[in-house]
């Protein structure tokens, strides 16, 4: 009993010679020079101590909030440890990877992102696991909330990116 196999030389739609977009357009169109520059110009990049401000800001207002609410130190205090734990790493990272040595070449800048992201995460657990020994007595939960919160910043970066980039089109 032989099984038939059968190859197929399949491409992708966009690697077919002539493939258009439903527009009448090529698939893909290289962008000149001036094209690049213009694209640059209009995507400006976030700065990574824009988003750890971001974060240092929501971490205290939630922490402040929290008081406000809960009238517990403990509860607020874990907020703030919780928020640290998401911003101090953050910090230590923006400033590796924004340093002199990251812009030496692409291939330096991968190596540097990597390594200061691990560097990011060791700070980040180790905060963590000393939680318990710094702040007395410790909320986890509340701990938890200023961590995920503070967290999620990242994503209100982005969105907030692209309405920039949409209300200056």
């Amino acid at each position: 009993m032989a099984i038939e196999r059968t190859y197929r030389n399949d491409r992708w739609d966009d690697e077919k010679e002539g493939a258009e977009e439903p527009g009448g357009e090529p698939a893909f169109k290289p962008l000149t020079r001036e094209e690049a520059q213009a694209l640059r110009a209009k995507v400006r990049p976030i700065s990574p101590w824009r988003v750890v401000g971001m974060q240092a800001g929501v971490g205290a207002g939630l922490a402040l909030l929290a008081a406000l609410i809960f009238g517990k130190q403990e509860i607020s205090w874990s907020v703030l440890y919780g928020a640290a734990t998401v911003v101090l790493p953050g910090a230590l990272m923006a400033r590796g990877i924004t340093g002199r040595l990251s812009s030496v070449s692409p291939g330096a800048s991968v190596v540097s992102f990597m390594l200061w992201e691990f560097v990011k995460i060791g700070v980040s657990v180790a905060m963590l696991i000393l939680a318990p020994k710094l702040v007395q007595p410790l909320s986890w939960p509340a701990l938890l909330v200023g961590l995920v919160v503070c967290l999620k910043v990242y994503w209100v970066a982005l969105w907030w990116r692209g309405r920039v980039k949409e209300s200056k089109a």
